[in-house]
Parts: structure tokens; sequence; C-alpha cells
């Protein structure tokens, strides 16, 4: 099967809760290849990028606001299945739902703060890949 590209982002929460090494160490346990890691914070324009398949959604404002309020890590890996593999190690949405073994349901207690997010496709994680590895997308106080 042909290598496929994926993008994980480790939310503020899971930044702010010193999840960045657990969830590194589960990509490459699991086989990934990691082709580019970085930190930032995103811009609003990003985040709105990032999210405009939710737009007009009646959680799109809060979302948006939530992943632009703090540093994010943003992971590109490669390896065989990688969207479908990586969106079972994950969890779904719900971390109040997800089961354990899962990133989100041994860390994750609600919607908004669980833990990941994680393309839906390849061609969408190259998508936002490009938007989040573009210094524009990244936030910095001095500005």
């Amino acid at each position: 099967m042909a290598n496929k590209k994926e993008l994980i982002l480790i939310k503020p929460d899971g930044v702010r809760r010193g999840l960045i090494g657990e969830v590194v160490r589960r990509l490459e346990m699991k086989g990934f290849k990691i082709v580019k890691l970085k930190m930032l914070q995103l811009t609003r324009e990003c985040a709105e990028k990032l999210y405009d398949v939710h737009r007009g959604k009646s959680f799109y404002e809060e979302l948006v606001r939530f992943m632009s309020s703090g540093p994010i890590v943003a992971i590109l890996v490669e390896g065989d299945e990688s969207v479908e593999v990586v969106r079972t190690m994950i969890g779904p949405t719900d971390g109040r739902k997800a089961p354990p073994g899962t990133i989100r349901g041994d860390y994750s207690n609600s919607v908004l703060e669980n833990i990941v997010h994680a393309a839906d496709s390849e061609e969408r994680a190259l998508y936002e890949a490009s938007l989040v590895f573009d210094s524009e997308c990244d936030y910095s106080p001095s500005q």
C-alpha cells in the first residue's frame, strides 16, 4: 500500500497539559514517519481557514476562538493508510465517548478540548498543512 500523509494538530489544551510528547510517542510507536513538526499559535484568520468546512455551524466561533487561544503543535506524518489509522488512534470527537486506548479516550473530557485534530482525508491534510506550516499563519505577539 502507498504511504499517505496525515496532519495532526495538538490543540491548545493538549499543549497546556503537557501531552506533546505522548502524542508524538504514540505516532512514532505506530510506525509513522514525522515529515514536519512545528509549534505555533494560529492567527484567527488561519483558524477560520482551517475550520472553513464548519463555517455556519453553531460551534464554529467557539472552535476558532479556542484554536487561536494558545500554542498548538502541527505534525505532518507519513505512513500506510495514515488517515484511517490516525483517526482510529485519536478516537471520536467527543472525548467523553471515545474508547480507552485512544488519545481522546485517555486524555479528553469534552468535545471542544479534545487534545488533537486530524484531517479526514489526505487532500484535506495537505491543504491544512499548507496553512499551518506557512509563516503567515503563526501569530507572534511582536507582530
